[in-house]
């Protein structure tokens, strides 16, 4: 007889949520080796989650009828006119519309297609995993408004270096011809095919708009509260195990090499930018300098899983390369700008 318990296993493991399974196995493993610090981490978590619980119902709720409404459609004209205008608005675009890198993968694809430059499509990816306007609200109501606004506004300055290099260097062997032969079309956000024509402000008088709201509150809730809680167990456990003093003489101080270090840290550390935000709190209070908490959220936001894959999906690796180091010396560049400011 055949054993099919393997490929069974294996079916399920594909299909669990790889966040609820970690948030449950920390959890766990809180218990088994440390039993007194089970609760106090249950209830850190529980009271960061309720007092970001308004940003996130808010950020929620304005996602959703950006998506009911098809104001994603506005984002082509990002992709109109000329080069530095096209630039400009795509850097603008990347660092304030609610849509991350995933969404727009085919919407992406089809501009290339169409021979929209590679500079301004840059500028946009760059940008666009980096802040939302559920990125912001939640990173001000945990590391203050300062840092947000701080954050949009090197999130929009990274689109345009990297829109602005990439348009001085489009003859290069670099970015000639950037298009796989067949985009890997997917990614990390349920991506679904945005309304066409103009955008509906009043979208709850049509059925397939009601649910389009509907789909997108809820798996945008879903989305962020699996990652927040995860983020907060894993801050609650930081703050009790990992030594203050170890954080500051590795991320402390004012010198470049801290900031250089962040970027480095930071571009292969965490996996969502949300899940990030929790986490630098934790660092920033175990003696982090603000430079390299700026070029860590810079680095790991383009470089993270999803952002990743949006890019890897539609262009060749040297293209790729491109992006990722843009994306380094950006963040490098923020935090010494941010470690002067903050």
């Amino acid at each position: 007889m055949t054993d099919i318990s393997l490929p069974v296993a294996r079916q399920y493991w594909r299909r669990a949520d790889k966040a609820w399974l970690a948030l449950a196995a920390t959890l766990a493993l809180v218990a088994l080796i440390d039993w007194p610090q089970f609760w106090p981490t249950v209830t850190f978590s529980a009271g960061a989650l309720w007092h970001t619980a308004p940003f996130i119902a808010f950020a929620v709720l304005a996602v959703a009828y950006m998506k009911a409404t098809g104001a994603e459609r506005l984002l082509a004209r990002a992709f109109e006119g000329r080069q530095a205008r096209m630039i400009v608005l795509a850097a603008l675009l990347g660092g304030l519309s609610p849509f991350c890198s995933c969404e727009v993968i085919p919407f992406i694809a089809a501009m290339l297609a169409l021979g929209a430059p590679l500079a301004a499509v840059m500028a946009f990816w760059l940008a666009s995993p980096l802040m939302d306007p559920a990125m912001f609200l939640i990173t001000s109501g945990t590391l203050g408004w300062d840092f947000a606004v701080a954050k949009t506004v090197a999130a929009i300055g990274l689109g345009l270096f990297g829109g602005f290099v990439t348009m001085a260097a489009a003859r290069s062997a670099v970015f000639a011809d950037p298009l796989r032969e067949r985009p890997q079309v997917g990614g990390c956000c349920g991506v679904s095919k945005p309304f066409e024509g103009r955008p509906v402000w009043r979208f709850w008088q049509e059925g397939e708009r009601r649910e389009a709201f509907r789909s997108s509150a809820l798996d945008n809730a879903v989305f962020l509260l699996k990652w927040l809680a995860l983020a907060y167990v894993i801050e609650a456990l930081m703050l009790e195990y990992v030594p203050a003093d170890a954080v500051a003489a590795v991320l402390g101080g004012d010198g470049l090499g801290t900031i250089f270090l962040g970027a480095l840290v930071g571009a292969p550390a965490y996996l969502n930018g949300y899940a990030a935000v929790p986490l630098v709190d934790a660092l920033l209070a175990q003696g982090m300098s603000d430079g390299a908490a700026m070029s860590f959220v810079l680095a790991g936001g383009v470089s993270c899983i999803p952002a990743a894959i949006a890019v890897w999906a539609l262009v060749k690796p040297r293209v790729f390369a491109a992006y990722l180091g843009l994306a380094l010396t950006g963040a490098v560049l923020a935090g010494i700008a941010w470690q002067m400011i903050a």
